[in-house]
């Protein structure tokens, strides 16, 4: 009977051996895996400060219908709002996004706030209760993989030739010196 005894607790000894040898084989490839993946990010985030990021081809139609396409506004720098009446960020940076449009040259600057309200009508009700003079855009096609961010507003900000060059994610103050220069 003692030897029976032992034999369980020889089991019991060996199961814990393996279960704590499995767990700390798993956490390993886990935490090799980890650094494998952050050193790929790495590698793909020193490309990408490379590569240049182009506007998008993507038609958008304005509060009177008419479609224009993105790209055919190269030779202007391009300020694109991604935005929601819906969306509490989005509604108070609009007077400093206002501000900055008041500011600037519009020969130079083209303002593109993209509504992603699921009807137009929404936004244009919005911007017209407010006395905002901001040009807003509804997509008349699904938005690029450049537009699907985690969340609105965002901001891309395009130079001349049609390369991005700042893009923001959540909440900004446009109503700033650096932001009146840029646009100059």
């Amino acid at each position: 009977m003692f030897i029976i005894q032992n034999r369980k607790y020889i089991l019991v000894a060996v199961s814990a051996f393996f279960a704590f040898c499995a767990i700390s084989c798993t956490n390993s490839k886990q935490e090799g895996d980890v650094a494998v993946a952050e050193q790929q990010q790495t590698t793909t985030d020193n490309n990408a400060a490379t590569a240049t990021v182009m506007v998008p081809s993507f038609s958008i139609k304005d509060v009177n219908d008419n479609i224009i396409n993105m790209q055919s506004l190269k030779g202007k720098k391009i300020f694109v709002n991604l935005w929601a009446s819906w969306c509490p960020p989005c509604k108070r940076e609009m007077p400093s996004i206002e501000k900055l449009y008041q500011s600037v040259d519009s020969n130079k600057v083209k303002f593109l706030l993209i509504s992603f309200d699921d009807q137009f009508e929404l936004a244009k009700k919005y911007v017209s209760s407010k006395k905002l003079k901001l040009p807003i855009y509804y997509p008349t096609e699904n938005p690029p993989a450049l537009f699907n961010v985690q969340g609105i507003p965002a901001t891309f900000i395009f130079n001349e030739k049609g390369e991005l060059i700042k893009q923001i994610e959540g909440m900004e103050n446009y109503d700033t010196n650096e932001y009146k220069t840029l646009f100059q």
